[in-house]
């Protein structure tokens, strides 16, 4: 359908070099999109690249730190200068630090939140520009389950994710105007290297997701791949400003 045809888009997906950022960067790609992928790691972003590149289409990386201002904006830059637009951006790069709130130090919290928060603003800021320029375009903020709930261990991360959605309702009220629509996506138990280290650090978690999820499984990054293409598509220029769970149901029991 070309509702959910993005031929010819400019995507940067942070942190896009694995988990659930090159799952969304997959289905993009497969959807017709040029792709940017950003990352620290360039063993990982070379990686990811052959990964998109299997499937097709145009894939690009940008190296750099987005918890520095001036990178951050470098690497957003970079990424239209490379593609000769942008058109989209999918904010994704994320960490967490799992400690009491007590044990926390502030270079602690900072990091996460520079990581997780500050990193989706200062890279917003700087696409707006460029998607402005191609007459309209979407930013996708990735969120989490801890966007709703909240988990002793995770103070700074769940103080992240909920600026996130915070910080999507106020882009979305600002660029409307301009034909940009933001939205959020909250993933839940998403198998990745993230979770993975959870697992190993929480007796029990496993059993725990699977039980309380009602599909009785943790997601794939292949799970994201339609929510991605859905809001950075056409299919959804009437959407902007919401958070949208994708987690087998996890969050529809309260």
């Amino acid at each position: 359908m070309h509702l959910f045809d993005l031929t010819g888009k400019a995507v940067l997906v942070t942190g896009g070099n694995g988990g659930i950022g090159l799952g969304m960067a997959k289905g993009l790609a497969q959807a017709g999109a040029d792709v940017v992928i950003a990352g620290r790691d360039s063993n990982k972003n070379a990686a990811a690249l052959e990964e998109l590149k299997a499937i097709g289409g145009k894939a690009l990386s940008v190296q750099g730190d987005l918890r520095d201002e001036k990178s951050c904006r470098a690497m957003v830059d970079d990424a239209a200068r490379k593609l000769g637009r942008l058109d989209i951006l999918i904010n994704n790069a994320g960490m967490n630090i799992r400690k009491l709130p007590q044990d926390l130090s502030l270079e602690d919290w900072r990091t996460v939140l520079d990581t997780n928060l500050t990193s989706a603003f200062v890279a917003s800021q700087a696409a707006y520009p460029h998607i402005k320029r191609s007459g309209a375009g979407k930013v996708v903020n990735i969120g989490s389950m801890m966007s709703i709930f909240g988990a002793g261990m995770l103070a700074p991360y769940g103080a992240s994710k909920g600026g996130i959605v915070q910080l999507t309702k106020a882009l979305a009220a600002a660029w409307a105007r301009d034909n940009v629509q933001v939205n959020a996506v909250l993933p839940g138990w998403i198998d990745t290297a993230l979770t993975r280290g959870a697992r190993e650090q929480l007796a029990g978690l496993n059993e725990r997701v699977l039980a309380r999820t009602p599909a009785g499984r943790w997601g794939e990054p292949a799970d994201l791949a339609g929510i991605a293409v859905f809001l950075c598509s056409a299919a959804s220029d009437f959407v902007t400003g919401t958070a949208i769970p994708v987690d087998g149901g996890y969050s529809a029991l309260g």
